[in-house]
């Protein structure tokens, strides 16, 4: 009997393992050649291993009850792959679910299933032209966003890191920088090879020629020199918060428009990606995409509040340190934050709560705030104590965020976990700047406390990303709409 069970086993296994292998090819061609990213109930397989293939399959019995297996899913890759579709994001999870559970195989052949869901993209033509971007500003943010980026190169890619902006130009400086991006202690090893030219001054990354611009102010910038035209400049330095700061970015030949990586001031618009990226216009040169505090806690905030209204609350942040606390105890403006960041949990104030209302105005005036910092690397919390209009439960209000997180226009932003062991470092390396603890859920008839991890840095930098997507004019349909 247990050598019955063993082989059984050994075949199941085996047969998810080789259809996840024959995916991983097609998603990739798809994506280099065509800009059709693939994903499976949300989780994007460009880049994945077969493991994660096979996770993400395994992830849908969490949430329909069946078991969604690789070879029902893999025909309609397989299918999608040879249609002349424009770039899209195609679910081919909730494609193969509703085909196979919904009886839909029962009555209509694969081909005139998939004719008929992808018709508003099939035989159509790409129309989007490539955007120039440039990084002013290498750190944290920024090598990021640099990862993002150039684990997307392909002819098809429409978003195409050309520069960064850097202080220093010292001798040995390009290995530095080339190291930081090859290395990173908490998000682990870039994926691909990267190499220094010093001759032109310029990192490659997998193919990327990506140029490395010294400069102290934008106004010694000159992007078209280097066949830069009409870029994106992304500042991730937070030295300019207000327009008349930013737009010293627009006077450099080559820049079109500004993207700022932390809380705009003044008229500036702070978009979080979900909630009011809609609000992009065509005009706007300048836009902020806010903070990571602000962008994992609105979305959640918003979906709340059109279902059961939110009368007040209160957010509490736990945070992990940054760089700009001190290693050791040392003079610091701001205080407490002079105190050893490694050593302390350091009280201090955080503008998210207020912030909300920048993109979601229906909380003006509803939230406070505070902040605790952590002695953790990365990956933060928020505690959401919140007095809501109408009455519910736990079990409601957990249902009714794991189905946004699937099935609604925040999908890409509120992740959901139902684990009784996660902790902070599970969630390094999370795409969505949300993800909702379930099992910490405390309900009290018209009073809820939720628990919102996120990764401050990858999250965050994922967001910063689809406001750079919307402000190129290259964002794509996601089928099937959620």
């Amino acid at each position: 009997m247990n050598q019955q069970y063993e082989q059984e086993l050994q075949s199941s296994w085996q047969e998810r393992q080789e259809f996840a292998e024959r995916m991983m090819p097609i998603v990739g061609r798809l994506y280099r050649d065509k800009a059709i990213e693939i994903t499976v109930y949300g989780r994007s397989l460009l880049n994945a291993s077969a493991i994660d293939i096979i996770k993400a399959h395994r992830s849908v019995r969490l949430f329909e009850g069946v078991k969604l297996r690789l070879r029902e899913s893999f025909p309609i890759l397989e299918a999608i792959s040879n249609m002349p579709i424009a770039p899209c994001e195609v679910d081919i999870g909730r494609l193969a679910y509703d085909f196979h559970y919904n009886k839909i195989a029962k009555t209509e052949s694969l081909d005139t299933y998939l004719t008929n869901t992808l018709h508003s993209v099939n035989n159509q033509d790409d129309k989007h032209e490539p955007v120039d971007v440039v990084l002013y500003g290498f750190g944290r943010i920024g090598r990021l966003l640099a990862r993002l980026m150039i684990e997307r190169q392909g002819k098809a890619n429409k978003l195409r890191l050309r520069a960064i902006v850097v202080r220093g130009g010292k001798e040995g400086d390009l290995e530095k920088r080339a190291s930081l991006l090859r290395r990173d202690s908490v998000h682990g090893p870039f994926n691909g090879s990267i190499t220094v030219d010093n001759e032109r001054k310029a990192l490659k990354a997998n193919g990327s020629f990506i140029q490395v611009i010294y400069a102290n102010h934008p106004s010694e910038v000159d992007y078209q020199q280097y066949g830069i035209d009409k870029a994106i400049v992304v500042d991730n330095t937070g030295m300019w918060r207000d327009e008349e700061g930013l737009s010293q970015h627009l006077q450099a030949k080559g820049a079109s428009k500004v993207l700022l990586t932390a809380p705009g001031k003044g008229q500036i618009k702070n978009i979080v990606h979900g909630v009011n990226h809609t609000d992009i216009d065509k005009e706007d040169v300048i836009l902020s995409a806010a903070s990571c505090t602000t962008n994992a806690i609105t979305p959640v905030l918003k979906a709340l509040d059109e279902e059961y209204g939110i009368k007040s609350g209160h957010v509490e942040t736990v945070h992990s340190f940054t760089n700009d606390q001190n290693l050791i105890d040392n003079y610091h403006k701001a205080e407490r934050r002079g105190r050893a960041a490694s050593l302390n949990m350091v009280i201090t104030e955080t503008g998210a709560a207020k912030a909300v209302s920048k993109a979601y105005p229906k909380l003006e005036g509803k939230l406070t705030g505070n902040a605790i910092r952590v002695p953790t690397p990365n990956v933060s919390m928020a505690i959401l104590n919140l007095n809501l209009a109408s009455q519910t439960d736990k079990e409601g209000i957990n249902t009714y965020l794991r189905d946004a997180s699937l099935f609604s226009n925040l999908q890409h932003q509120i992740d959901f976990t139902a684990s009784t062991e996660i902790v902070s470092t599970d969630l390094v390396g999370t795409r969505a700047p949300s993800v909702v603890d379930s099992q910490a859920t405390i309900v009290a008839d018209d009073r809820a406390t939720l628990y919102v991890w996120y990764d401050n840095e990858y999250g965050y930098s994922c967001q910063v990303m689809r406001v750079v997507t919307d402000m190129a004019g290259v964002s794509v349909p996601t089928i099937p709409a959620p």
